[in-house]
């Protein structure tokens, strides 16, 4: 499974990075804007998604539009959490910085296996 790493901060980046790959998984990125996570978009099937990029454009407008078009998962990893409504469309889960690794890889295995089963529905 290949999980899109998009992040402003490079220590964080890297650090999700070996989270990611020590869970088994494939890691595409670390991206910093909205235009380079777009790039890694078409191979995505999760993206760890942070709210603020480099390029001052929202986590919530690429996470929006990884959902419709790429049907990717998207899960938020943020520092700032309440700016999060639990009505936002589509995320998966929300995870709170600081995080503990493990957590961080037991959601990437939730996801994973919901995507496995079939809990994903793509337009015909």
């Amino acid at each position: 499974m290949k999980i899109l790493i998009v992040e402003d901060e490079a220590i964080i980046a890297l650090h999700l990075k070996t989270i990611v790959t020590d869970a088994g998984f494939d890691a595409l990125g670390p991206a910093s804007t909205m235009e380079q996570a777009l790039a890694y978009a078409p191979q995505a099937e999760i993206a760890l998604i942070d709210v603020g990029l480099a390029d001052g454009k929202s986590g919530f407008q690429l996470a929006r539009r990884l959902i419709d078009r790429h049907y990717t998962t998207v899960i938020f990893i943020t520092g700032i959490s309440s700016v999060i409504d639990t009505g936002f469309a589509g995320a998966f889960a929300i995870i709170a910085k600081p995080f503990a690794d493990d957590a961080v890889a037991e959601v990437l295995r939730r996801a994973s296996s919901m995507r496995l089963a079939g809990g994903l529905t793509v337009p015909s």
